[in-house]
C-alpha cells in the first residue's frame, strides 16, 4: 500500500502556523515511507474564501519548505484539488445517501432551529437537532420539493450504540451516538459541508492516513459512519495535539502571532520555524533541539508524538532562530538572507515613493524608513500617552482598531482609510485623534511616512501584530473588561 496523506486548509484568512504544523507531520510521515503528500483547498465557504487567501497559504507553506506532490497549483491524477471545482461529485454522493436511506431532507427554517435549541437549553439539554425531518412522509417531502421549499440534506445517526475506532496515537476511542448530531451534509445553497466533502475527497484521492488536529475527534463518528454508508474503507486516523499558548489555552492570535507571514516578515528563518514546529510534541532520539528537515525525516516516528499540549513559545523560537543564524549561516549567507528579507528591490520600490520627497541626502533614508525594517517597536506606556486622550480611551482605540483590522481582507489604502474612518465616527472621534496612538504603535514615533500607505507596505500581519503589541504595552484587558469592550464594539457595527 502506498501511503498518501493530505493537508486541506480553508482559504478564509491568514495562513496559520497550526496549518503548517499539521502539514509538516503529514508530509514527513508520507515521505519517510516513500508515499505522497497532497494539498487540497477546502473552499466550500464561498462567502469567506478568497483567491488571495489561497495564494497566501500556498506561498507561506512553500516558504517554509513544505512541498506537496499533488495540489491545485501542480496538478495530479486525482484533481481537481479545489472543492469548489468538485460540486457535481458531492451532489452525486449526497443523492446516493438519500437513495440508500442514510440521509434525509430537512426543511426546517433557521428560525425554527433557533427556537428548537433555545427550548432545549431551557430544558437543561444540550442543543442538538431533534430529527424532525425524519417525521415527514414521502408524500410530504415530495410536495415540499415540488413547491421549491429550501432544504438541507442531513445524515442519519443510529439512535443507540456507540462508535469505536482506533487512533494511531490514542488507541481505541469510543463515542456514544447519543453525543453525535445529525450533521448537515448539503447546505441550502447546494454547497457541501466539510464532513461530506472531506470523506468523499479523501476516498476518491485514495488518502490512507488522515492526520489532523485533536479538535476533530468528536467528528470522527460522523466520518466513519459515512464511510460505512458508502461501503468504503476508512483511512487510518491520527489526531495530533493542538498547539497551545503559554497559558495552555488554544493557540490564538489574541495571545500569540499565528500567521506564518508574521514570522516571515519579522525575519525568522524558515528552517528555524519548521524546526520549532517539529518540536511541538516530538523529539529527536538524542533530544537535540536543533535539527534539519532531513534529520527529522530520518528519525521520525509518529508513535513517539507526545499527547501533552505543545506550547508555542515565541521566546523559545527566538532562541532557536538565533542558533540557526549563528551556527548555519556564514557572513555571506547572512548578508544574502538579510537582502532577500528586506533589502530586496521590490520592497524598496514600495517604500521609496513614501519618503523620496523628504530626502535631501541619501543618509536621510535611515530615520525616514526605520519603521519598515523593525519587528515590534520598542515602546512604553508613556510613549502612548496622548494629550487629548486619556489612557482608557487610548486602550479602547487600540483594541477596537485591532478588531477592525482583523476583519479586513482587502488590504488597500482606500479600504483601510474607509474602515478606520467609519470606526472613528462610530466612536465619536476625529480620525486624526484615532490615528495618533497608531503612529506610535506602527513606528514608535509621531512622525512617519503617510500612515495608511505605510500600513499597506508593512502588510496585514505585521500591522496587526504591532497594534496588538501596543495593546499589551498598555496592559491587555482582563476578561470582564474585554467582555464590556466587545459589547461596545459590536454595538458600533
Amino acid at each position: 500500500m502506498t501511503i498518501r496523506t493530505r493537508i486541506a486548509p480553508s482559504p478564509t484568512g491568514d495562513p496559520h502556523v497550526g496549518t503548517a504544523y499539521i502539514a509538516l507531520f503529514n508530509m514527513v510521515f508520507a515521505q519517510q515511507q516513500g508515499g505522497q503528500f497532497l494539498l487540497r483547498i477546502e473552499d466550500t465557504d464561498q462567502e469567506r474564501s478568497t483567491p488571495e487567501s489561497e495564494q497566501a497559504i500556498l506561498d507561506s507553506l512553500k516558504w517554509l519548505g513544505l512541498n506537496w506532490d499533488e495540489g491545485p497549483d501542480v496538478g495530479g491524477p486525482y484533481g481537481p484539488y479545489r472543492q469548489s471545482e468538485r460540486m457535481d461529485i458531492y451532489k452525486k454522493y449526497a443523492q446516493q445517501l438519500l437513495d440508500d436511506g442514510h440521509a434525509f431532507y430537512c426543511f426546517a427554517t433557521p428560525e425554527e432551529l433557533d427556537a428548537m435549541r433555545e427550548q432545549q437549553v431551557a430544558n437543561g439539554e444540550s442543543p442538538k437537532y431533534d430529527g424532525r425531518g425524519l417525521l415527514l412522509s414521502d408524500e410530504e417531502i415530495q410536495a415540499k420539493l415540488d413547491a421549491g421549499e429550501p432544504y438541507v440534506v442531513r445524515m442519519k445517526i443510529p439512535s443507540e450504540g456507540s462508535c469505536k475506532f482506533n487512533d494511531m496515537l490514542r488507541g481505541e476511542i469510543e463515542i456514544d451516538y447519543a453525543q453525535v448530531d445529525m450533521q448537515v451534509l448539503l447546505k441550502a445553497d447546494g454547497m457541501p459541508t466539510y464532513h461530506l466533502a472531506n470523506v468523499v475527497d479523501d476516498h476518491l484521492m485514495e488518502i490512507t492516513h488522515v492526520m489532523r488536529g485533536e479538535e476533530w475527534i468528536n467528528s470522527a463518528p460522523k466520518h466513519i459512519l459515512l464511510y460505512e454508508y458508502f461501503g468504503w474503507q476508512a483511512p487510518v486516523l491520527c489526531h495530533l495535539p493542538l498547539l497551545r499558548n503559554p497559558d495552555k489555552s488554544k493557540l490564538s492570535k489574541r495571545k500569540n502571532p499565528t500567521s506564518i507571514n508574521f514570522y516571515q516578515r519579522m525575519g525568522y528563518l524558515p528552517e528555524a520555524v519548521l524546526n520549532y514546529l517539529a518540536r511541538m510534541g516530538w523529539s529527536m532520539p538524542n533530544e537535540e533541539e536543533k535539527f534539519s528537515l532531513d534529520e527529522m525525516r530520518a528519525n521520525f516516528n509518529i508513535e513517539k508524538v507526545s499527547l501533552g499540549g505543545p506550547v508555542f513559545d515565541v521566546e523559545k523560537l527566538d532562541w532557536l532562530n538565533g542558533r540557526w543564524i549563528r551556527e548555519d549561516l556564514s557572513e555571506d549567507q547572512l548578508a544574502e538572507r538579510i537582502g532577500s528579507w528586506a533589502l530586496n528591490e521590490n520592497y524598496l520600490k514600495a517604500i521609496l515613493p513614501l519618503v523620496s520627497t523628504r530626502l535631501e541626502k541619501l543618509s536621510d533614508i535611515g530615520p525616514l524608513t526605520q519603521m519598515f525594517f523593525m519587528g515590534l517597536p520598542n515602546i512604553s506606556a508613556e510613549d502612548l500617552a496622548m494629550k487629548k486622550l486619556d489612557e482608557d480611551t487610548v486602550k479602547k482605540i487600540l483594541q477596537f482598531v485591532a478588531w477592525r483590522l482583523d476583519s479586513i481582507s482587502d488590504w488597500r489604502k482606500e479600504t483601510l482609510y474607509s474602515e478606520l474612518n467609519t470606526l472613528a465616527e462610530g466612536m465619536d472621534l476625529k480620525l486624526r485623534d484615532l490615528m495618533q496612538p497608531l503612529f506610535i504603535a506602527m513606528s514608535g514615533s509621531t512622525t512617519t511616512p503617510p500612515l495608511f500607505d505605510a500600513m499597506v507596505v508593512l502588510g496585514p500581519d505585521l500591522t496587526r501584530a504591532r497594534v496588538r503589541h501596543a495593546v499589551n504595552v498598555l496592559g491587555a484587558p482582563g476578561k470582564k473588561v474585554l467582555k464590556k469592550l466587545e459589547k461596545a464594539y459590536r454595538a458600533l457595527a
